[in-house]
């Protein structure tokens, strides 16, 4: 009975290595693939939200000091990254800023928005959603994404009519939820840059 023990775990061990380094392996062989899908996409986020853009270059935003930004304002989004949108001369047009909303309806909505140094919000472009096909991710579409674009607002409240004020954003039928994550999203970002980056970054 000892004997059998032994072999089954030395099989059960050897089975474990080998896993392990195929696995290894396949990591290796896929990650920079996988980074430069990443940074394409993110690249891409980046352009639609500032076509004037010639350049991104990325900015040192401190992630706590932001986290606690916006918790400080009631925000449970999430910086996770921001960039200066540069001319061809260096120039900063303004930022990128990209953030994680968590109060999805069906999970956490990744997004990149552009704001110009005035605070006028360019609109966004979405990376990462799981929201319900033909309701929560009309958030991705022109029609929705739209109504934040030329604005300049201190923060944008979402309304289950026509809107008659600039900072009035018309819900997305049926999805609520997913119309108020995205804009909470919009003005966690307009909250970090207008503590952080208005004025021009130190």
């Amino acid at each position: 009975m000892n004997k059998k023990i032994v072999h089954d775990a030395l099989i059960l061990t050897v089975f474990t290595v080998v896993i392990g380094f195929i696995l290894g392996l396949v990591y290796e062989i896929t990650k920079d693939p996988i980074a430069k899908a990443e940074e394409a996409t993110a690249q891409a986020a980046y352009k639609a939200v500032f076509e004037d853009a010639d350049s991104f270059s990325t900015y040192d935003f401190d992630a706590e000091a932001a986290a606690s930004l916006l918790e400080q304002n009631g925000y449970s989004d999430e910086i996770n990254g921001v960039q200066e949108a540069l001319d061809k001369d260096g120039n900063v047009l303004g930022y990128v800023i990209t953030v994680t909303a968590k109060d999805g309806s069906q999970g956490n909505i990744t997004f990149s928005v552009g704001i110009k140094n005035d605070g006028t919000v360019n609109g966004y472009s979405v990376t990462s959603m799981s929201e319900t096909p033909g309701l929560g991710d009309k958030a991705k579409t022109e029609d929705f994404s739209k109504q934040y674009k030329n604005k300049n607002v201190d923060s944008f409240t979402v309304v289950k009519q026509a809107p008659s004020a600039d900072n009035e954003i018309e819900a997305i039928s049926g999805a609520t939820i997913t119309s108020k994550a995205m804009t909470n999203g919009v003005n966690a970002c307009i909250t970090y840059f207008q503590n952080e980056l208005e004025g021009g970054a130190e």
